[in-house]
């Protein structure tokens, strides 16, 4: 992989990775843009313990545009865009609209391909391990940054998920904080490591390959299941056979398996409510350790197991799992679909 570090018009950082050393990217942005300014605030609310980023800046940025408008397209035939090469395999950038600012962490955008019109379930195994090791690679950089705690990589797909753009593009989000779902796992991790002395998560793994009713996908060194208590229609946890606590972590071989194991399952979630339908809106997202001793409360942070969730909101064909006064209100979530039979149709859809 060759990274090239650039810099756009309004002074943000932007990231070429390419699989050739000898790839040379020298175009400059051209665009006529001032320095970003951006209203970030954090929040403590005092009643639940989460923290709120106000970011009103946020209400200005681009949404829906034309197709032929769109920003994360490369720039050519004369149309400037935030990537300023005319072609790109994976490209990382400052997000223009941040939720999070300067010592309150900060936020990036990852083109995954310059293909407008393709999906992350199109890329080849190559490309999808390329955007791995930009994953891994962006980690690395944003967990050294002063106040960053927490590294997620994810991606929404589909309007149907709240995504204003259509390019096949994910984020990363740098934490100053601990996140609520996380502080919840790392206090259920040191529960059941006091009350047994075993590990949490190897516990649940070693539950559900031993059951195996809802394993959906196994490999040497992966394992996707749907959780026993799965709180979304179709939901997918996908762990590496060996604990670690980040992307740093991983060995080559679970690096090299992962793209043919997270491209299936993109492509069976793509089929679950049959032909003709149209592609499944989903959120995927990758859960590692916080960076650091403070923000495990003192607890060693091999502990936590670096693991990848992704769900859809689709709970069948033309309909939408809402979250209304339960889940929004109490967050106790309903689900309509059993786990068992979320899994069972996602072994039927296996690709030819």
């Amino acid at each position: 992989m060759k990274k090239t570090s650039t810099r756009l018009a309004d002074g943000r950082e932007l990231i070429y990775y390419d699989s050739a050393d000898a790839v040379v990217r020298e175009a400059p942005d051209l665009r006529p843009l001032e320095s970003v300014a951006t209203t970030s605030e954090l929040r403590l609310d005092r009643l639940l313990g989460d923290t709120v980023a106000i970011a009103s800046h946020r209400q200005g940025r681009t949404y829906h545009p034309p197709a032929d408008e769109c920003p994360l397209d490369p720039s050519r035939d004369g149309r400037l865009t935030e990537i300023p090469a005319s072609d790109y395999e994976v490209v990382v950038f400052e997000n223009r609209f941040p939720s999070l600012t300067g010592d309150k962490g900060r936020c990036e955008v990852v083109c995954f391909t310059s293909d407008h019109d393709a999906s992350f379930a199109d890329l080849t195994p190559a490309r999808a391990r390329l955007v791995l090791d930009a994953w891994t690679d962006r980690t690395r950089d944003l967990s050294q940054l002063p106040g960053v705690v927490q590294v997620f990589p994810f991606e929404n797909r589909g309007e149907e998920i709240g995504v204003t753009l259509g390019h096949p593009h994910g984020q990363i989000y740098g934490y100053p904080f601990v996140t609520p779902r996380t502080s919840l796992m790392l206090s259920r991790l040191a529960e059941h490591k006091a009350r047994t002395g075993g590990n949490l998560f190897d516990d649940v793994l070693a539950a559900e390959q031993a059951d195996g009713s809802r394993v959906v996908l196994a490999g040497e060194h992966w394992t996707a299941f749907v959780p026993y208590a799965a709180h979304w229609p179709y939901e997918v946890h996908l762990y590496p056979n060996r604990r670690v606590p980040d992307l740093l972590a991983l060995d080559e071989e679970a690096r090299a398996e992962f793209p043919h194991l997270y491209l299936e399952l993109l492509r069976r979630f793509d089929r679950i409510f049959g032909p003709g339908q149209p592609p499944t809106p989903y959120i995927s997202g990758w859960h590692q350790a916080p960076f650091g001793a403070g923000p495990l409360g003192g607890a060693d942070r091999r502990d936590f197991a670096l693991h990848l969730e992704l769900f859809t909101i689709r709970r069948t064909s033309g309909k939408l799992k809402f979250l209304a006064g339960s889940e929004s209100g109490m967050s106790a979530f309903v689900n309509d679909v059993p786990p068992e039979a979320a899994a069972q149709r996602l072994r039927e859809v296996a690709s030819a």
